[in-house]
């Protein structure tokens, strides 16, 4: 379905203005495929079964820290039609739990976003990405996923993503370990996921 201008713009505003997303923080990253469609593999009972499309997203993500050294994982999870991961910024010679300490307490600068619906409607595009910044680093990732798959003769003429990516900046460590719980048991709950395509008296946007 395809949304009117009014929620483009409302959906928008939840990336939030003026923050600088290439400094040191943590933030939970979700990513959704085109049109949702299941892309990446299997779920039975409770069980994500990645296809080679799954493993080649899940290569990527942890490529990550590989390629850039500013960067550390946290939880993170390939769905069938979708990716939640945490990604944490850093400053050299920082600590994980130094970047929770140090993210803004102020409640203007952090979307509230339910996380039960953080990756529903659609996706948040910034306009231009900051070198080392979330937005550049979750555009490669993306590209790079995409390349590699339109490489296996299945997924060719298959468009991967949705445009954008939603975040969630993660404030305290409460909200870290609130998030890696939400992430560990996404494939446990696809069945009540509304992102799951059985799910069709669920409203889409």
């Amino acid at each position: 379905m395809k949304m009117s201008n009014e929620k483009k713009r409302r959906s928008n505003s939840l990336r939030l203005r003026g923050y600088d997303y290439s400094q040191p923080g943590a933030y939970f990253v979700t990513t959704v495929t085109h049109q949702r469609a299941c892309l990446f593999g299997e779920i039975e009972n409770g069980i994500m079964w990645l296809n080679d499309a799954g493993k080649i997203v899940r290569w990527e993500w942890e490529r990550l820290t590989h390629r850039f050294d500013f960067v550390e994982l946290g939880a993170f999870v390939v769905m069938s039609n979708h990716f939640h991961g945490i990604i944490v910024l850093q400053d050299v010679g920082a600590t994980r739990l130094g970047y929770l300490d140090t993210v803004s307490e102020n409640e203007n600068l952090v979307t509230n976003i339910n996380l039960r619906e953080n990756h529903k409607g659609s996706p948040l595009q910034a306009k231009r990405s900051i070198p080392k910044s979330l937005g550049a680093l979750i555009g490669q990732f993306k590209s790079r996923v995409t390349k590699r798959i339109h490489k296996t003769d299945q997924f060719s003429p298959e468009r991967i993503w949705q445009r954008g990516f939603h975040d969630r900046i993660i404030r305290n460590e409460w909200e870290w370990r609130n998030i890696h719980l939400y992430i560990e048991s996404n494939p446990d709950n696809w069945e009540d996921d509304s992102e799951n395509p059985l799910n069709s008296s669920r409203d889409r946007v």
